[in-house]
Formats: structure tokens, sequence, C-alpha cells
């Protein structure tokens, strides 16, 4: 009878062990080195891969890993000569004057926005006379400057993330697109779009940018930082009586 007393007592303290509330959430299984032999490998989940663009950034959407954003568009079309009516547009006829006169006082301003290390203006202005007269001294038209200019433009656009032509062409009429299989296959044909552009339609390229970037970009020389000027105080003098 004892030994029965002790038996029963035993499993009432197995069930005891059982059901307490510390052991409930352990799951956790033990297993031996033969079931770990026979036990079946998960490989681990495949990671996503994303593509990248010509900049060396992943292509995103608002977050680090995501799907691709889509592009902005110019402030104002190729052809829009005169810019838009808003609050720039003295700054769009500026624009306009300028390219049509004196198309390397344009391209020196719009390389300065871009970048503002010192002496940007005259060496891409200078450069960019050069290059026109001897293409209009030599063949009778500006052949030579967009060779040399094309590259401001696919600089806006990446800077801006702004929708480039071959993008807009193949978004219009979805021929273009199977040809193209990464993005930097896509960068290549965006820069030849910029540099056909320009030599198309050199001051139409020109205007616009300089109309985008006078809109986005403030002038080097402006300074935007609030200056406090202090006065000396004035002389005083003491009053006889």
């Amino acid at each position: 009878m004892a030994g029965e007393d002790n038996n029963r007592e035993a499993r009432r303290g197995d069930d005891r062990e059982e059901s307490s509330p510390l052991l409930q959430g352990n799951d956790t299984k033990i297993y031996s080195k033969e079931d770990a032999k026979t036990a079946p490998i998960v490989p681990p989940p495949a990671a996503e891969e994303h593509g990248w663009t010509a900049d060396g950034l992943p292509v995103t959407d608002g977050s680090v890993i995501g799907e691709p954003i889509g592009r902005n568009q110019w402030n104002s079309g190729l052809f829009s000569c005169f810019g838009r009516n808003d609050e720039f547009c003295s700054s769009d006829l500026e624009v306009c004057l300028l390219g049509s006169v004196a198309p390397c006082v344009l391209y020196g301003t719009n390389a300065e926005r871009l970048g503002s290390a010192p002496g940007t203006f005259s060496n891409h202005c200078l450069t960019y006379s050069g290059l026109y007269f001897i293409g209009n001294s030599l063949f009778g038209w500006n052949c030579l400057a967009p060779w040399f200019s094309y590259s401001s433009r696919s600089a806006i656009r990446r800077k801006f993330n702004l929708e480039g032509s071959f993008e807009a062409m193949n978004r219009s009429c979805g021929c273009c697109g199977s040809c193209i299989e990464d993005e930097m296959q896509r960068e290549h044909m965006e820069t030849t779009c910029d540099f056909v552009t320009h030599g198309l339609c050199h001051t139409c390229a020109l205007c616009q940018e300089g109309r985008e970037l006078r809109r986005k970009v403030l002038h080097p020389g402006f300074n935007a930082q609030s200056t406090v000027v202090v006065l000396p105080p004035s002389e005083q003098t003491m009053g006889r009586k």
C-alpha cells in the first residue's frame, strides 16, 4: 500500500509540473543527434533583389528599399519658349532672350547653379564660346557646343529625378521598354536622348534647363542669410546749465 501511495504522489507531481504556467509557454524542442541528422533543413529566406540607379543608389519608394519611385515632370515643356505665367514669368523671358542672343551666357549660368564652385561660370562660358565660334566658322552652324553642353541636361535630370525623353517616349507608346533590361541600360539610353535633344533642339534645351534651375536652385551669389548691422552709439554731450 505504501508503494502505491508513493506512485500516486509521483504522478501527481508530474501532472503539476506539466500544468505549470511557466512550462506552457515553452515550446522549445530538444532534438537528439539522430533527430538532428534526419530533421529537414529549411533554407533561409532569399534576399529580395532590387534595382540600382546609375549613381549607385537603390531604387526606392520613399523608403530604403521598395518599388521604383515615379519620375518628376519638368516644370515647362521643351518648346515652351516664354515659360509659364507664374511668379517666374520675367525670369523665363530673360532665359528666352539669353538663349536666343547669348547661349554661352545662359549655359554658364546653368552650370553655375548646378556647381557653385569658384570659376564655374567663366570656365563653362568661355569653353562654350570657343566651340560656338569654331562650329559657326567651319561648319556654318553651332554643331560643336552641344557635344560639350548635353551633360548638364543629364546632371539636372539625375539631380531632380526628372523624366527623361526615353522614358516619356516609352510611357506614351510602350514600344521601347522591351529592349531595356536594367537601370544601367535605361540610363545609357536617357543620356543618348539628352545628346540628341541638344543636337537637334539646342537652344530650346538650354532654355528649358534654365527655367528648371531658376525655379529650384538659388543663384550662388544670393545670400539668403539675414545680416545684422550693429551701429555704434551716437556721440553724447553733456549740456551745461
